[in-house]
């Protein structure tokens, strides 16, 4: 059976990433413009799952939610190996870098042409998650939030762009359901030190045992899919994983 990889070399108008390459450092604190809803229930998927939406109405009908959030989401290699996993589970990617989304969404249109059928639960989106992520999921409304190989910010005076913080962590724990789980991974060990410390002091995340994750079948995608993954294997460097599962607020219960 002919993988991935192979149904995209075979088609003549597939993208080629030296097309679309772009500098990975972003300032996600610019006036940048953007197309986002004023609230979740605004938001029109149709348009990037047109399988699972009814044709655009007055009252939106939805026949699915999105489910997976993949948070800087590159040039899709998460997205496109989580599809045939999840077949139907709706999942996105968002992502700053406006060559990047129109690699992706090029690529998904690809994929869905070559294997028709297959691939109409992914898309991806340009949009700051930094600014906007709860305009576009209700409460508790992803059960999976994936956070990998995030630009390092390595200077000390852009440790405030960082996607993981306490400002972030609250927005993902608001849209991330309890039971749900969020996925870092990193080859900069300064950077996964501070996701660790801000991760392992927030309240409604609790870090999941190794032992667990095994029986996962993201987290091979989480460590081998990406783009960036590849490249640090490639390059014989370190992989930094830790999952953490969404607890349920005491306040609430």
């Amino acid at each position: 059976m002919a993988t991935t990889e192979d149904r995209e070399q075979q088609g003549p108008k597939l993208p080629q990433k030296r097309y679309f390459r772009q500098r990975a450092h972003v300032n996600v604190f610019s006036d940048m413009i953007f197309e986002y809803p004023e609230r979740p229930s605004t938001q029109d998927w149709s348009k990037h799952y047109p399988a699972y939406f009814r044709a655009p109405s007055s009252d939106k009908d939805q026949l699915a939610k999105v489910e997976f959030a993949d948070i800087g989401c590159g040039y899709g290699g998460l997205l496109v190996a989580l599809a045939p996993l999840y077949p139907n589970t709706l999942m996105v990617g968002m992502e700053i870098r406006t060559k990047l989304v129109n690699y992706l969404q090029k690529r998904i249109e690809a994929l869905r042409r070559l294997a028709p059928g297959h691939y109409e639960n992914i898309a991806s989106m340009r949009i700051n998650c930094q600014k906007y992520l709860p305009n576009f999921f209700d409460k508790g409304q992803l059960s999976k939030i994936f956070v990998l190989f995030a630009d390092p910010h390595f200077k000390r005076r852009k440790h405030k762009a960082r996607i993981i913080s306490s400002t972030m962590l609250a927005e993902y724990a608001y849209v991330l359901r309890p039971g749900g789980v969020f996925y870092m991974i990193t080859d900069v060990k300064d950077l996964f030190d501070w996701n660790q410390k801000y991760l392992e002091a927030f309240p409604l995340f609790e870090r999941i045992p190794d032992a667990e994750l095994e029986s996962d079948p993201a987290v091979p995608c989480v460590v081998n899919s990406t783009e960036e993954g590849k490249k640090v294997a490639r390059n014989k460097g370190s992989k930094h994983l830790a999952c953490y599962r969404r607890i349920e607020d005491p306040a609430e219960s």
